[in-house]
């Protein structure tokens, strides 16, 4: 009994709905019609009545935002939105014969449509839209409106930058159709739509005129119909005003104020040699910055120390300037130092044996209990090559060794390229540590140098000024 009230409310509202929604069966309908429609429908056709008179498009252009004005490339980027319709004989029927069905949306693959493109187009696709549905109503009528990025050569003036205007036009027309096949008309006689246009941070959009134009080309004889869009921009001035105007006219009003002061004034020169020393100061300041991203970037791969920079930017200089390295302090006694351990150092390593070089350790050590036997029985048995007179481990080796003296010959060879190659890795950040200290000292330098010349510079042509200080 439930089961049965329960389907007895199914059909009930089943029933309302057939009779409150009329044309419910509007789903069959489409498809019938458009089954009829595009049976015989041939897309190369073009849709009159008479093949004598052209087809009428109507065109307009909705403008939605200025992307880009590449003033270089002379290319305007732009968001708009094309607008054609037009009447196809072939795409009409009785609505009341079909449940009702007033339009239908069609991909523009199945039908006619006119082949408008832009002639201007700088787009490496050349047609920059995106294929949309054809809107078909019963009466013929099609509306097709493909939304697009678009890119069109504008010939830019800068003759009065940054108080510029641009025109840029956008010529559309037919590719292959001229105008006795297809004429079109602009839809509206104010140009292009911008009441949904969105406002740009550089230029201000003054106008889109639109303009018919019938023109005889050269290789045809048949008249061509476009209509050309006139985008009228201006630039917004106010950055430009206060990044670039003001600064200019402040520059140039400090060298007219030279010409402000009596003949008889020394002030006159000091005035223009101040300016002349502030651009100089500038010039020089991005001279020496440069220096310093040089050294800071600096590897032991590309470029080498000079002794000179060593002792001049690595001590001296330090020394002067009050700055020391993490862990190394520098003053007059260890630059001293310094230079008179350099050359013991390089003496006793010219004086040290070879195994003592290899396994950087003192000659010394082969003296000490326990050891000094092992190290005798090493040189004895390597032969007397082996020891002050060996340059390498190749001069050790003696013909006839035993396998454990060979064995101990490439062991010695491999400590020696370990250590070698150990020594490399720290020189190499050592030399780079050093280049990026120079490049801090360079600095350091240049900051106390440029402050000190602004400073006197600067009091020394307010003093050289008799009314500075009133009394």
């Amino acid at each position: 009994m439930v089961r049965r009230k329960h389907f007895l409310r199914q059909l009930l509202a089943a029933a309302l709905l057939l009779i409150v929604v009329p044309g419910s069966l509007q789903g069959p309908h489409e498809k019938r019609l458009l089954t009829i429609l595009l049976e015989s429908y041939n897309v190369l056709e073009r849709p009159v009545a008479n093949e004598s008179e052209p087809l009428e498009v109507k065109f307009g252009l909705t403008l939605q935002q200025i992307i880009d004005v590449d003033e270089k490339n002379q290319i305007l980027t732009t968001n708009a939105w094309l607008n054609l319709e037009w009447t196809d004989y072939n795409l009409r029927w009785n609505e009341t014969e079909y449940g009702g069905v007033k339009d239908l949306r069609i991909t523009p693959n199945k039908l006619w449509k006119p082949d408008v493109l832009m002639y201007n187009s700088a787009d490496e696709g050349f047609d920059g839209t995106f294929q949309t549905n054809v809107v078909v109503k019963h009466n013929g009528s099609c509306l097709y409106i493909p939304p697009g990025i678009f890119k069109s050569t504008c010939k830019i003036d800068i003759t009065w930058f940054p108080f510029d205007d641009q025109h840029c036009d956008m010529k559309f027309g037919s590719w292959t159709h001229d105008g006795n096949q297809l004429d079109l008309i602009l839809n509206s006689d104010t140009g292009g739509d911008l009441s949904d246009f969105i406002t740009n941070g550089e230029w201000y959009l003054i106008g889109m005129p639109g303009k018919k134009n019938t023109i005889v080309y050269a290789c045809c004889p048949e008249p061509y119909v476009d209509v050309t869009f006139t985008i009228q921009i201006r630039r917004r001035t106010l950055y430009y005003f206060f990044n670039l105007i003001v600064p200019c006219v402040l520059i140039s009003s400090m060298a007219l104020l030279g010409f402000t002061l009596p003949p008889d004034s020394g002030e006159k020169l000091t005035l223009g040699t101040y300016f002349n020393c502030i651009m100089f100061m500038v010039a020089s300041s991005v001279v020496l910055t440069v220096v310093v991203l040089n050294y800071h970037h600096r590897t032991a791969d590309i470029h080498e120390m000079p002794q000179w920079i060593k002792t001049v930017f690595l001590q001296w200089l330090p020394w002067m300037l009050g700055m020391s390295r993490p862990g190394k302090k520098i003053t007059r006694k260890t630059i001293m130092m310094n230079s008179r351990m350099k050359e013991l150092e390089l003496k006793e390593r010219s004086s040290k044996s070879l195994l003592a070089n290899v396994l950087d350790i003192d000659d010394d050590i082969r003296n000490v209990s326990g050891v000094a036997g092992n190290s005798s029985t090493m040189t004895t048995s390597l032969g007397p090559g082996f020891g002050r007179n060996a340059t390498t481990i190749e001069d050790a080796a003696i013909p006839g060794t035993s396998t454990g003296q060979r064995d101990l010959q490439l062991i010695l060879k491999e400590l020696q390229f370990i250590t070698n190659r150990m020594k490399k890795a720290d020189e190499e950040a050592e030399v780079i540590s050093d280049w990026k200290f120079a490049a801090m000292v360079v600095d350091r330098f240049c900051l106390i140098i440029f402050t000190l010349f602004t400073i006197i510079a600067t009091v020394a042509v307010l003093l050289s000024a008799p009314h500075i200080i009133v009394q």
